[in-house]
């Protein structure tokens, strides 16, 4: 018996390991199945039905069925975006100082803000009686639904920490979380754009106001038109109230089928004020330079989202397809989800942000030069989908990194991963909010006459600007930030080799 002692005392350190039920625990802890991945990332859903329901028909909501003046429209847009960029960083603020619970840190955020965001979304698409302050209304419930979103957004995002340690893991959790989020997006805009694009055709597409011999047509026209305004505010609260459903069952699936994970191997460091919560992340350099590089390119895509039902409606012509063509779009960008998560496994993430965005330039310049064709209109809007999958995917993918390189570099301070979505979502939106209100206006200046099935030639040729030129420019800039971004494949796996030894 003596003479095996050295046999085992042989066994090498890794091999020991191995054997020490401690450690396969904790493998097995680390490790989510199917299931936990399909539950996380259906709690990313409810973000992007309500996120693509809104960016897409929000704006022509407000000019075309609310009737508001674009001048008003765009200060309802700029405003609700810039206190949804506010209560970002301060939500996530307030999360990094929250206290565990037996429901974890941010599930509790995640279920008490639902039904309040329910309420408050189902009261943005709906007409008040009055004419007097619809602005009011509006701005009123559109900054509370933010408000509501962002306590459930926020703690969501910063949630992908908390879900295992293993960086594969969570990666993987984030493709899954990606895929539903634009299967979510796929879903608001069928829901919102098949529900009332049966309202969208008009009376008379030419009606000739001059000609006295029509003045009975046109009156017929006018009483066709306000019915058909009727209709559609109908409509809207229809499609809100689904939405509305969905919502609450994702939220249900996501605080049932994830269980988020107290990390014990760890102390939480001392609570940080808002200023050193600023400073501290905004004194990580790979930080600065993944966001600002995301905020140009996600900037384009903002602003191709929020004028691309008016344009494919007044400048293509394409009125009584535009909710086909949006949900061709968004249907290409789910399906080839699983194609990107491939190619940056394979290539990196870096190659996959040059590719994936550059992708999208060819097809944005060829929409506005050729001349209106409806199939030619669907095939680019193929391609495109491409695109808006790496937009979507990328970000999300690349935030993680960063996370874990500010923690190797900074051993002592942890439990503050909110902070780093919070912000970067507070500068998406904040810029976002500013873009809009920027575009909205200019279609006040071309000449855009609210509740009106033409619009002026200025028109067509200011939306043709809004969504070809300004994104090509913001996708240019922020490629050239991101050249910058220092965090490559290496510099990503040492990271995840340093933080495995860590924990």
């Amino acid at each position: 018996n003596v003479s095996k002692l050295p046999a085992i005392f042989s066994l090498n350190p890794q091999s020991l390991r191995s054997l020490d039920p401690t450690e396969t625990a904790k493998d097995q802890r680390n490790r989510l199945s199917v299931w936990n991945k399909l539950c996380y990332a259906i709690g990313g859903a409810p973000y992007q039905i309500t996120g693509s329901a809104l960016g897409f028909f929000l704006q022509i909501y407000l000019l075309d069925v609310a009737q508001l003046d674009p001048s008003h429209a765009s200060i309802i847009l700029f405003v609700g975006r810039a206190w949804d960029a506010v209560t970002d960083p301060t939500v996530g603020f307030l999360v990094s100082r929250s206290r565990w619970t037996r429901f974890g840190r941010m599930m509790p955020w995640i279920l008490l803000s639902t039904p309040f965001a329910v309420l408050t979304y189902f009261l943005i698409w709906y007409v008040p009686p009055f004419q007097q302050g619809k602005i009011i209304w509006y701005l009123i419930f559109y900054c509370l639904f933010q408000s509501m979103q962002t306590c459930f957004h926020v703690p969501y995002s910063a949630l992908t920490m908390f879900i295992s340690n293993d960086q594969k893991e969570r990666d993987s959790a984030t493709a899954y979380r990606m895929m539903v989020e634009v299967l979510g997006t796929v879903l608001g805009t069928a829901i919102q754009g098949q529900i009332i694009g049966g309202g969208q055709d008009c009376p008379t597409d030419e009606p000739d106001v001059n000609d006295s011999r029509n003045s009975t047509k046109i009156n017929t026209s006018r009483l066709m038109l306000s019915c058909l305004f009727s209709s559609q505010k109908q409509a809207y609260l229809i499609a809100s109230g689904v939405i509305c459903i969905i919502y609450v069952l994702c939220a249900a699936v996501l605080f049932f089928g994830v269980k988020e994970q107290k990390d014990n191997g760890r102390k939480r460091s001392q609570l940080l004020t808002f200023r050193q919560g600023l400073w501290l992340v905004m004194s990580h350099g790979p930080y600065i330079k993944l966001v600002i590089g995301f905020l140009f390119t996600s900037l384009a895509f903002m602003l191709l989202e929020g004028n691309f039902a008016l344009f494919i409606t007044y400048s293509l012509g394409h009125r009584k397809d535009f909710q086909n063509i949006l949900l061709v779009i968004m249907l290409s960008g789910t399906l080839t989800i699983p194609w990107w998560q491939w190619f940056l496994t394979k290539f990196g993430k870096k190659m996959a942000v040059y590719f994936g965005m550059t992708w999208a330039i060819p097809f944005m310049i060829l929409i506005v030069c050729i001349k209106s064709h409806l199939i030619i209109s669907y095939l680019v809007s193929v391609a495109a989908g491409v695109s808006v999958a790496a937009a979507f995917l990328l970000p999300w993918s690349m935030l993680p990194d960063v996370v874990d390189d500010f923690k190797v570099r900074n051993p002592d301070i942890h439990g503050h991963e909110a902070l780093f979505y919070s912000f970067y979502v507070f500068f998406i939106k904040f810029a976002s909010g500013v873009s809009l209100g920027i575009s909205t206006l200019s279609l006040k200046f071309a000449g855009y006459e609210t509740g009106s099935c033409l619009q002026p030639e200025a028109v067509s040729l200011t939306l043709k600007v809004l969504v070809s030129p300004v994104p090509v420019v913001l996708i240019a800039v922020g490629l050239l930030i991101l050249r910058t971004y220092p965090i490559d494949e290496d510099r990503r796996q040492g990271n995840r080799k340093l933080l495995q030894e860590m924990l």
